[in-house]
């Protein structure tokens, strides 16, 4: 069946999404440096804008999405430090959360 030109497709971070709250790693889906073990991220592209959905798996039983944001970075590929100081209070803060 083919699809209409009107008919949007699902989002394929979605479909990583899914996949982790599944207990398995999408393709998509790398480490995020500098934190702890269990949190991803999902590069995105989206008409020549860089996009990023971090998410954790190791925190109890849930998946829970920390963050997604639109990447400037003037540095090249790396993410922004106040970026990654943003997701790591979200993690602590959310590690408090659920004890």
């Amino acid at each position: 069946m083919k699809r209409s030109p009107k008919t949007p497709r699902p989002p394929y971070y979605l479909r990583a999404l899914t996949i982790a709250a599944e207990g398995s790693k999408a393709d998509i889906a790398k480490p995020f440096k500098g934190v702890d073990g269990g949190v991803f991220e999902i590069a995105l592209k989206h008409r020549g804008d860089a996009y990023r959905v971090i998410y954790a798996v190791r925190l109890g039983p849930d998946l829970y999405v920390i963050d997604a944001f639109q990447k400037k970075s003037k540095s090249g590929i790396k993410t922004p430090q106040m970026d990654v100081d943003r997701i790591k209070e979200r993690i602590k803060r959310l590690k408090e959360a659920l004890r």
